[in-house]
């Protein structure tokens, strides 16, 4: 069984919020809908969330060099599509044993997370809870215990860069 299973046996996983932070939680493109869409995932899986100022200043947190940008993708009137969560604060989709998609089907930042890339070189979101951190000795050992190489850290960052409206950046 993998890490991120018995983590989501064990509390809830990274997959929860606390109850009252949903608009925190990342936006989806309307590209990752449909791949969401087409492997399961119905409209009770989604909600409209509007850009509040709190989930405009937790973007700019991922993205501190591109504020202009960001404000211009999720502007104080509008709206964007964000994973629904249930009473508990757990995304709609975590089963018993994690994610009830594939991987392949999930949101990029799902697939992309614990790791991100700021300033061009890999990090990863240090977590109490996880179990992959607490049983991997560092970022090298997370990827291992997560499946990942550092080029599809990259590859992922950039797609989900792409899918939220991003420019390229090199």
């Amino acid at each position: 069984m993998s890490a991120c299973a018995r983590c989501a046996l064990r509390c809830g996983t990274c997959c929860t919020l606390r109850p009252g932070d949903e608009e925190f939680c990342f936006p989806l493109s309307h590209a990752e809908r449909k791949r969401m869409k087409a492997a399961g995932a119905q409209a009770r899986h989604f909600v409209r969330q509007d850009n509040t100022q709190a989930f405009v200043g937790n973007i700019k947190r991922l993205f501190p060099d591109e504020g202009a940008a960001v404000e211009q993708l999720f502007p104080p009137a509008s709206a964007h599509d964000r994973l629904a969560t249930l009473p508990d604060g757990a995304c709609a989709l975590l089963g018993p044993a994690g994610c009830t998609l594939p991987r392949e089907a999930r949101p990029l930042y799902c697939r992309l997370f614990p790791f991100w890339i700021r300033a061009g070189r890999e990090r990863y979101f240090e977590l109490d809870f996880c179990e992959a951190q607490r049983e991997a000795s560092g970022g090298a050992g997370l990827k291992k215990r997560l499946g990942m190489t550092s080029a599809d850290i990259l590859q992922l960052y950039h797609e989900l860069r792409t899918a939220w409206g991003l420019p390229e950046r090199t």
